[in-house]
């Protein structure tokens, strides 16, 4: 059961009655492109979640850039969606959304096998932190936005670690609605795993991307993606993992991806 959070609680209840800005919705039409295939009920909930993250999360802009609502709301949306029919408290654990003007440079120790430790500079787009961060690059995030075909999407693969986390530990098994699901979901997970492990060490060709073989938290962040953005090819090349998906995110986005174009 969730803490009681009176004054929290009150300004939700607030939030509730101010209508959707129609700046805001044109944003999500025109930068989200997952959003277009939402029925009017699902759009209309995403709209009050959205107003929510945006007025609960801080967004700072790094590098010189400034935020403005457009970054916001694109994040947001994205953000939101994985939320849309889940039990949860928008991302408790997250505090602040960090965006950069493009990629950015994270300094990682890695041990050598001489038990060395150096420091690499890394250039990422995206990073989830546990310390309640999520550091985007804001022109990856609405590029990979506006166009799903390519399979990608940092903000998606970012917040899946967040969902990933909440129970302290980010290991690709989120919290699930019930203890009964977590025996198939690691069958299913444990064996798309390893299949892409193999294929990625035969050069095989995949639809799921080579990074999701580096660990099982990458995998979950990884098929995300896929899940959102291309539903129909997950289900048709991956069905069980899709299902456990369907069931996790209770999401049908193969379905509403085959309305749209009826």
């Amino acid at each position: 059961m969730g803490i009681f959070h009176p004054f929290r609680d009150h300004h939700r209840k607030e939030l509730g009655r101010d209508p959707f800005p129609p700046a805001w919705s044109q944003i999500i039409d025109r930068n989200v492109s997952c959003c277009r295939c939402l029925h009017p009920d699902e759009r209309a909930r995403l709209d009050e979640l959205v107003k929510v993250f945006i007025s609960e999360k801080h967004f700072e802009g790094c590098a010189g850039l400034t935020i403005t609502d457009e970054i916001k709301v694109t994040v947001a949306a994205q953000a939101c969606l994985l939320l849309l029919n889940l039990h949860h408290d928008y991302y408790e654990r997250l505090v602040s959304i960090l965006v950069y003007p493009e990629s950015f440079t994270f300094e990682q120790e890695e041990q050598g096998p001489a038990g060395i430790v150096s420091v690499m500079d890394r250039h990422l787009l995206g990073l989830s932190s546990s310390a309640g961060a999520v550091v985007l690059s804001w022109p990856d995030a609405v590029r990979e936005a506006r166009n799903p075909d390519e399979g990608i999407n940092v903000v998606f693969h970012e917040f899946a670690h967040q969902l990933d986390q909440l129970d302290g530990s980010m290991n690709g098994a989120p919290v699930l609605e019930r203890g009964s699901m977590y025996p198939e979901w690691a069958r299913v997970l444990g064996q798309e795993y390893q299949r892409l492990r193999g294929e990625v060490e035969a050069g095989a060709p995949s639809l799921i991307s080579a990074y999701g073989a580096t660990q099982p938290a990458e995998f979950f962040a990884v098929v995300t993606e896929l899940f959102f953005e291309k539903p129909a090819e997950l289900q048709r090349q991956h069905p069980a993992l899709y299902g456990e998906l369907m069931q996790y995110y209770r999401q049908d986005p193969a379905a509403r991806w085959r309305e749209r174009r009826a």
